[in-house]
């Protein structure tokens, strides 16, 4: 507490939480990157609004950056602090706010884990949809800050859905109350939908006003084993046109070999080279009997090799293991990652043209790759090879990079689609969006955040 300026910040709040212990620093931060040395001013952790406008307030006149701070489970760097920033932890504004039966809204501060919206949602007899494997441990600010999407984009779609408001600390200290929860509201810009998907450039999210629906009705899960990868999308055609979907995720043999050796348990014998885990409406026989045909109908198409139907849900949580695992059985060998998306039209054209790409490229390297093919959005995960040094390996990644995004942009996709841009992905910005475009997002960020202290160097290569 040495630094002048945390003794004039801790003189204005003097009951602020803040951390300088360097675990604490180490611990705050950094995010699932691992790629950047933390090297944060202090950690704060705030309470209430107030004193996030107070922190922001200061940080002007001081002219210290802030990194806004959740969950830290993103893979794009967002939530990094290794330039002497201040970083902003949400995670003691945790609480449940209010329940609205009426609006169906339940409104909670950013801290709150994902998992326990979850929670409190069913309690009410609804659910918040939005899901993805992080859910215990990713909060609801880095969600919006990201506009996560995750296993069940295919029904539900991504988190910017489910926002009926907000209020957020802009960085020029002003508090805004963004829609108010409304349904209809034509009365100019919206800048709710304008600060989901930020990454914590043009505000700090201090409550939000999520929409609840019913609860989807029974279903069933199933895994299937594909013998090559154009039987994906004939697969997805195929239980999409029969069935009414929830979630339809792939991965392939290098992803499940990894989560076995992790712990999970296999759920179909012999090898193929792509899976499937898919969840579908089973309310009714009419509706278990179209599953059975559908799986029929690939098998007898050669589309599918094997297949296994859950009996219990904790059979379905087995199966749902084998893809949900693949990030957290990854995560020791620190891979490089890209987290990239097309039109659903464009995945055949895509996965052929990416495959051959990174057999090339990577002659040496074991690609791991898995993804949500019903929204069109692919993760893929290089593993570093043995004896090859950290820099080393990251300036061939950023080299293949530099190739794929060329790729997608042929394909009109997307470098980042669920993860923010953050610093892996800045330089690859151009490759998904416009000049023009950039310079309105500059002309954005300047009039939110005058002074550029919100989560500076994120998104954009300068600012």
């Amino acid at each position: 507490m040495s630094d002048p300026r945390l003794a004039e910040l801790s003189r204005r709040l003097p009951g602020l939480r803040l951390l300088t212990a360097p675990a604490d620093l180490e611990h705050y931060g950094r995010d699932w990157t691992r790629r950047w040395a933390p090297a944060p001013l202090a950690v704060a952790l705030p309470a209430s609004a107030e004193e996030v406008q107070a922190i922001v307030r200061w940080a002007n006149e001081q002219r210290v950056a802030i990194v806004p701070s959740g969950g830290r489970t993103g893979l794009s760097g967002g939530a990094v602090a290794a330039s002497g920033e201040l970083v902003l932890s949400l995670e003691r504004m945790n609480r449940v706010l209010d329940f609205n039966a009426v609006d169906r809204t339940l409104t909670v501060q950013p801290g709150m884990i994902l998992q326990h919206v979850h929670d409190v949602a069913r309690q009410h007899g609804l659910v918040y949809p939005v899901d993805f494997a992080a859910r215990g441990s990713c909060s609801i600010g880095g969600n919006i800050a990201t506009n996560a999407g995750g296993i069940r984009v295919i029904r539900y779609g991504n988190t910017r859905e489910w926002i009926a408001g907000l209020k957020v600390i802009a960085g020029n200290g002003e508090l805004l109350e963004l829609n108010r929860g409304l349904i209809k509201n034509s009365s100019g810009y919206d800048f709710r939908q304008l600060l989901i998907g930020s990454e914590g450039t043009l505000g700090i999210v201090v409550e939000a006003t999520l929409k609840l629906t019913d609860p989807p009705p029974p279903s069933q899960v199933m895994m299937l084993a594909l013998p090559d990868m154009d039987a994906l999308m004939q697969v997805f055609a195929l239980f999409r046109a029969r069935l009414a979907l929830q979630a339809f995720e792939f991965f392939t043999d290098h992803a499940l070999r990894h989560v076995l050796a992790h712990g999970a348990q296999r759920a179909i014998d012999g090898d193929y080279p792509y899976y499937v885990v898919t969840e579908f409406d089973a309310a009714d026989e009419r509706q278990q009997e179209a599953a059975l045909a559908a799986f029929e109908q690939g098998m007898a198409e050669g589309w599918i090799g094997d297949g296994v139907i859950a009996q219990s849900e904790a059979q379905a949580a087995a199966l749902w293991r084998l893809r949900e695992g693949i990030t957290e059985s990854l995560a020791p060998r620190r891979p490089y990652k890209n987290d990239v998306s097309v039109r659903v039209s464009a995945v055949p054209a895509f996965l052929h043209e990416m495959q051959a790409l990174l057999a090339r490229e990577y002659p040496q390297a074991e690609v791991v790759w898995f993804g949500h093919i019903g929204d069109g959005n692919l993760h893929i995960n290089v593993l570093p090879p043995d004896g090859l040094a950290e820099d080393a390996f990251i300036a061939q990644c950023e080299h293949v990079t530099t190739l794929l995004a060329a790729t997608l942009q042929r394909h009109g996709g997307s470098i980042s689609a669920e993860h923010g841009i953050g610093l892996v992905k800045r330089a690859y910005l151009e490759s998904t969006r416009s000049a023009a475009e950039i310079a309105l997002m500059r002309g954005v960020r300047k009039v939110f955040d005058p002074r550029g202290i919100l989560n500076p160097g994120k998104l954009f290569v300068a600012y």
